[in-house]
């Protein structure tokens, strides 16, 4: 079958049909697609909880596309590599722990802190240096707040960069609690879930019946940062919330405002909300971390610290805290669960339809754009 060439008037029909599609999606964007941007590397992150690294012992993590082998030795500091052999490639974090070093599962080859090569058993102790080869990549590391932090940008930029504040959870006046779900979406979308909290209405279930007031916000080179209140239209109160914050009464024949407080802010690349009581008192602080753990950018493991001032009643707090987990946990499935739809909708579209309106939300997708690195395909 030969095929001919396409005539004047049909390149002219679509022409005509290309311009029609771009004018019926105007909100697609190829190329500064955010959900196509990556987190910045020079920034400290937290990548592993330290509980799940015992001592002898070493884990394997991603940052991105990036494997992390975790290690601790028997005594000293956790030091942070590359999870990959210079040998064979295999990974690190499947090695044995010896001394101030990890011998590789396969052949033993042994790396110190630094990712030099300090050993490969087979040559002999009397090796030529020079047989030796070059080292893995180390990466600058930190551990705090019962989380193990690495700076996975370029090293001598970790001194200087600023180390982001975890909550209160050195202050005895409040307790904290951590929580670290997996999220199979873009960590862009999860700033955004939280800063824009219009979407109260998805947690009537657990909440009861609330709407937010924006009370005004804030924008600078580096966050983004909102203010609500909220008022309560109806009479169903979670019992975790009443116990923490007082009962809230309602009035059928009135909005009943709800005189705290909260405020997002984004600092990039870090996000936290804090909650101010009618005094202007602090009693509540988030620190959340969203960290993309693979080469597509798709998911995100998530690192937070919630710290809530504990009530003068002694030991009320303690017996109070399974139930704000419970409340808590719901809340986070739910962001989970609507984040995940938004991620699934971005891909069967194949690029960004968001039609957004909130100008706080455009402010905060500026500065993610604005801070991050284009993707690497």
């Amino acid at each position: 079958m030969i095929l001919s060439k396409p005539s004047l008037y049909e390149n002219y029909a679509l022409l005509l049909i290309s311009l029609l599609f771009e004018h019926e999606y105007p909100d697609v964007n190829t190329t500064n697609d955010l959900r196509l941007t990556d987190i910045s590397p020079d920034f400290w992150y937290p990548i592993a909880w330290s509980k799940d690294l015992k001592r002898g012992k070493t884990i394997g993590r991603y940052f991105g596309k990036h494997p992390i082998a975790l290690i601790r030795p028997k005594k000293g500091r956790v030091f942070a590599l590359e999870d990959r052999c210079a040998h064979r490639q295999v990974p690190l974090s499947k090695g044995v722990v010896e001394g101030d070093s990890i011998k590789c599962c396969y052949h033993g080859w042994a790396y110190g802190r630094a990712g030099q090569c300090v050993d490969i058993p087979y040559l002999g102790k009397d090796a030529n240096k020079e047989r030796i080869p070059n080292c893995v990549k180390s990466y600058p590391c930190r551990e705090t707040g019962g989380m193990i932090f690495i700076f996975p940008g370029e090293p001598e930029k970790a001194d200087s960069a600023a180390f982001p504040r975890l909550a209160q959870v050195y202050n005895p006046a409040f307790k904290t609690r951590r929580f670290n779900p997996s999220v199979r979406c873009h960590y862009t979308f999860m700033h955004e879930n939280l800063m824009d909290m219009n979407h109260q209405f998805l947690h009537r279930r657990q909440m009861g019946q609330i709407k937010a007031r924006y009370l005004g916000g804030d924008n600078g080179d580096n966050f983004v940062e909102a203010r609500y209140s909220f008022a309560r239209t109806g009479n169903q109160q979670p019992l975790a919330e009443r116990l923490i914050f007082g009962k809230h009464k309602y009035d059928p024949n009135k909005v009943q405002p709800v005189e705290e407080v909260v405020t997002i802010r984004t600092t990039y690349p870090y996000q936290s909300l804090h909650i101010h009581d009618k005094d202007g008192d602090l009693i509540m602080e988030l620190f959340a971390a969203y960290v993309p753990d693979s080469p597509e950018g798709k998911s995100c493991q998530t690192f937070g610290l919630l710290s809530v001032l504990r009530p003068k009643t002694p030991f009320l707090i303690d017996i109070i805290w399974p139930a704000l987990g419970v409340f808590t946990n719901r809340i986070f499935h739910e962001d989970k669960e609507i984040v995940e739809m938004e991620q699934k909708a971005w891909e069967e579209l194949g690029g960004d339809h968001n039609v957004e309106v909130f100008p706080i939300v455009k402010k905060l997708r500026e500065l993610l754009l604005r801070h991050g690195v284009p993707h690497e395909a």
